[in-house]
């Protein structure tokens, strides 16, 4: 698995399901505030006059030079929780990430957010 910090390497890589099957391209990298590693890939889909960033979970994902591979299937990761290209994610649909993926959330024990950009 990349750093958080080698994003600027990887950014516009396609990003491929397990099939290999393209989902869209790499935009940037949420960190787990809990432990500071890379947690979710915001990649971007849709047409050009409509994109829109999606989360996916970076949890067994693996890079070739070409692209990054998540184990999640295209059409899951399509119907995610998203944002617009410009927009950051608000701290209200953080859950919403988690938990479209099965996965548990809970925040920080002050209430804080688990999920950052670097």
């Amino acid at each position: 698995m990349f750093e958080a910090e080698d994003i600027r390497k990887w950014r516009d890589r396609d990003v491929v399901d397990r099939e290999g099957r393209k989902i869209g391209t790499l935009e940037s990298i949420y960190v787990d505030t809990a432990t500071d590693k890379p947690a979710f890939a915001t990649v971007t889909v849709g047409m050009p006059t409509r994109r829109r960033l999606v989360f996916v979970p970076l949890g067994g994902a693996t890079v070739s030079p070409h692209y990054l591979k998540v184990t999640y299937p295209r059409d899951l990761v399509r119907e995610a929780p998203s944002i617009g290209t410009d927009d950051v994610l608000p701290a209200k649909q953080e859950e919403a990430v988690f938990t479209h993926y099965d996965l548990s959330y809970q925040p920080g024990a002050g209430g804080e957010r688990r999920l950052a950009r670097p």
